[in-house]
């Protein structure tokens, strides 16, 4: 497996300073764009950069305006899902008339070449974009030389060339190509195989047959060798075409292949990579700019699951470890603090997450934070270990949520434009339009949010209000500082980022979602809504048009939001009287049973007050009653702290889909009985048991509820190797911690060097990391024994 960062810096002047960005992406920036002279000197030039893969666009910049050295500063990081051979950066300027974008130039990386880049910043001039240098793909060869007698007697040297099939051919248009080869020997006629319709990776399987000239030298030995002076003119070029029927044919790439490959052997079988046609064309110096790239590339040889067992369990353990400090998820992120910031914790959150394990350890991270703030309004302000932890959980699992909630809002802004004589009356009154769509939007959104997300943000109110009991705001500022700040502001500033765009906004659209940001931002701030403090706005305009959202009814609204609280399901039902009062009949009556993410509750009549009022908290298991208990079919029962709540639903789809929602809401819930009586008690005893004693354990076990519906695509092996690499690359912080852990253990206190780790117990964290120690060295022999297997193309 394989895996890009990158940051993209600007165009300058080299003497002028470097940015310097903590992360380890590739960067990007430009200078001098443009044909160095003539009247095609490209002056007030927009310009973006793409990335791709081959010849696949992977990312794209935002446009830069009226710069021949834009600096473009943006971060990327991706991981490779396929085999490639070349990673490129174009250089575009935007055209605001023509069709097309106008190509600059490029600088494109072979991957055999991108250690030499890795983790530096480094000035590359840029290439001119030729079509016939835009290649990709392998093709499979096979060469023989054989004896033939002819006719007369005479004996001739025929070579035989097998085009067994390609990979990787580049999309055409998008779709997948028609490809065809032709081959040529030197001096001969060019032979074609039939075209092959709508594939990359095409299978011919097609032979060719070339009569070869003897040697003078010819004395009729076995094995024919051409003489040394003939060599050099004997030469296979296999060109690869995609079939343009009515239109030109497109060039794919070409091989060329020495018949003194032959030399030693009579049969040559390889695979080739497809190289640009007369190997590329060269550009002078400073033509067309440069630019600057800062690359890292990782490569993760990934070995059999069993081997990744014991690291795997450990940090699955995680969230059981008191303190959570000591667990070996946290001291990862200790110890990669200062290289790699928090980056290192997605894997993990990535693992807790398939394995269901990511939101106890959430809150124990979340509570240890808490611990050491000491003011209610800083409160998960930082860029911290939980906040970090929380953020990756959202952009992972609440990518749906942000399609639904802000892509058609999104969609509106991106098709809407304003002649520049009108745009500033009428942009005032679009943007308050644009804001309230998406503040309705998100206020209206609570039913999409995923489980995850609202048993999350459940946790973070209930710690927060218990850390901090006298501030009545605090439950909402600790989750809106979440949902609002860091998801749905950064989804409207960024939506390319989050897949709601394939691209940049223009500068134009970028104007407005900025601004939307904003005040979803303020939102967000809960001193803005509760304390009147308005003074982030610069704009006067902005200023009178926030004050709309500090009425009453949006503040409830927003508070809905951080509650998540909304209404998941109801029906008119028939209900078994629990019986509460000592006289009062244990019959069934007609209810309309309604459950939101908070309460469960029946009222007489739809839209009436509650009769009871079930907190979700309080349920311990719904299952299914037995028909035999009361004589009536689509029973099931929920279990809470007192007795429990028989319900007859209309028909069997309603009574399953009553017991998958009720079990989702309550799947969290502590103390959640592992079994139950699958029938009543009736007459001093249980049904199905017959124990007389009412307070007796279930005699079934209850069914098994997943933590959360989530599809996700996780690799645990993958996501294993690379928590290992971070680990092995940070051995020596590993190190200087456990010696910590030592010191204080010794010493019976906070030592100097103690201050960079988060150690609250020396020793449970001193026993962790012995064990780290052990599992790493492990998985590192496993590696040593196994090595790196290469294929490299143009071998047997």
């Amino acid at each position: 497996m394989c895996a890009f960062e990158f940051d993209l810096l600007n165009q300058r002047s080299p003497g002028s300073p470097s940015a310097c960005w903590e992360e380890v992406n590739a960067s990007r920036e430009a200078k001098n764009l443009g044909p160095s002279s003539g009247p095609n000197r490209l002056r007030d030039l927009c310009t973006f950069c793409t990335i791709s893969l081959d010849q696949e666009e992977v990312y794209r910049t935002k446009v830069y305006e009226k710069s021949v050295s834009p600096f473009y500063g943006e971060d990327f990081y991706f991981e490779i899902p396929r085999p490639f051979q070349c990673l490129s950066f174009y250089v575009y300027a935007k055209s605001m008339f023509q069709i097309r974008d106008l190509p600059i130039g490029k600088v494109a990386i072979r991957k055999e070449d991108l250690y030499k880049y890795c983790g530096k910043e480094n000035w590359f001039q840029l290439q001119p974009v030729d079509p016939h240098s835009e290649v990709q793909g392998k093709v499979h060869l096979e060469m023989k030389l054989n004896e033939l007698i002819t006719e007369n007697g005479s004996i001739c040297q025929q070579l035989v060339v097998q085009i067994i099939a390609c990979q990787g051919l580049p999309l055409i248009s998008g779709q997948n190509c028609d490809p065809y080869a032709t081959v040529t020997l030197v001096g001969s006629d060019q032979k074609k195989t039939k075209v092959k319709k709508k594939t990359s990776d095409p299978q011919f399987d097609e032979t060719f047959h070339f009569e070869v000239t003897r040697s003078s030298s010819y004395k009729g030995r076995s094995h024919f060798h051409v003489e040394e002076e003939d060599i050099e003119k004997l030469e296979i070029k296999v060109e690869l075409w995609n079939n343009g029927n009515l239109a030109q044919d497109v060039f794919l790439g070409e091989t060329r292949v020495s018949v003194k490959i032959l030399r030693s052997d009579n049969a040559h079988k390889a695979w080739y990579l497809l190289q640009p046609k007369g190997n590329g064309t060269k550009s002078k110096p400073d033509d067309l700019g440069s630019l600057r790239l800062k690359v890292t590339y990782t490569e993760d040889n990934v070995l059999p699951s069993p081997c990744y067992m014991a690291l795997r369990n450990l940090m699955l353990k995680s969230p059981d470890v008191k303190p959570i400090s000591a667990s070996a998820a946290h001291v990862l992120g200790d110890i990669c603090r200062e290289s790699v910031g928090y980056d290192a914790l997605l894997p993990v959150v990535r693992l807790l997450l398939h394995h269901n394990r990511l939101l106890p350890f959430l809150t124990s991270v979340a509570a240890l934070e808490l611990e050491n703030t000491q003011e209610a309004n800083t409160i998960f302000r930082g860029n911290s270990l939980a906040t970090r932890c929380i953020d990756d959980m959202m952009k992972i699992v609440g990518k749906s949520y942000l399609t639904v909630t802000l892509k058609p809002v999104l969609n509106e802004v991106k098709h809407t434009r304003f002649p520049k004589l009108i745009f500033y009356l009428s942009f005032n009154e679009n943007l308050q339009g644009y804001v309230h769509k998406v503040f309705t939007s998100i206020t209206q959104s609570s039913s999409s949010c995923p489980p995850l997300m609202c048993d999350v943000f459940r946790s973070l109110r209930q710690l927060a209000s218990k850390r901090f009991p006298a501030d009545p705001h605090v439950q909402y500022s600790a989750v809106s500082s979440f949902i609002f700040l860091r998801f749905f502001a950064v989804a409207v500033l960024s939506p390319h980022t989050f897949q709601l765009r394939t691209h940049h906004p223009d500068p134009e659209i970028s104007r407005t979602l900025t601004l939307i940001s904003k005040t979803i931002q303020s939102l967000g701030s809960w001193g803005s809504l509760s304390k009147n403090k308005l003074s982030s706005f610069k704009e006067t305009y902005m200023y009178d048009f926030f004050k709309l959202f500090q009425e009453d009814e949006c503040i409830e609204k927003v508070k809905r939001v951080i509650r998540c609280v909304h209404v998941i399901f109801n029906r008119e039902v028939h209900k078994r009287a629990q019986g509460r009062k000592r006289l009062g009949k244990k019959n069934f009556k007609k209810r309309w049973l309604r459950v939101t993410n908070q309460e469960l509750s029946y009222h007489k009549q739809k839209g009436k007050e509650a009769l009871c009022v079930i907190p979700v908290k309080n349920i311990l298991g719904v299952e299914k009653l037995e028909e035999s208990a009361f004589n009536r079919k689509n029973m099931f029962q929920v279990i809470h702290s007192e007795k429990p709540l028989y319900v007859q639903a209309g028909n069997c789809v309603e009574t399953n889909s009553w017991i998958e929602v009720l079990s989702q809401v309550s799947r969290c819930n502590p103390g959640r009985l592992s079994t139950f009586h699958p029938s009543a008690y009736v007459g001093g005893s249980w049904l199905c048991c017959t124990e007389t004693n009412e307070s007796t354990p279930g005699c079934k076990p209850c069914t098994a509820t997943l933590l959360a519906n989530i599809q996700l695509d996780i690799d645990c092996d993958r996501e294993t190797e690379r928590i290992f690499s971070f680990f092995s690359s940070s051995r020596s912080r590993l190190q200087k911690m456990e010696d910590a852990c030592a010191g204080m253990s010794v010493y019976l206190g906070q030592q100097e060097e103690c201050s960079a780790f988060t150690i609250q117990d020396p020793k449970e964290t001193f026993r962790t990391i012995k064990e780290l120690g052990e599992v790493l060295d492990d998985l590192q022999a496993h590696h040593d024994s196994k090595g790196a297997l290469t294929d490299e193309p143009g071998t047997m």
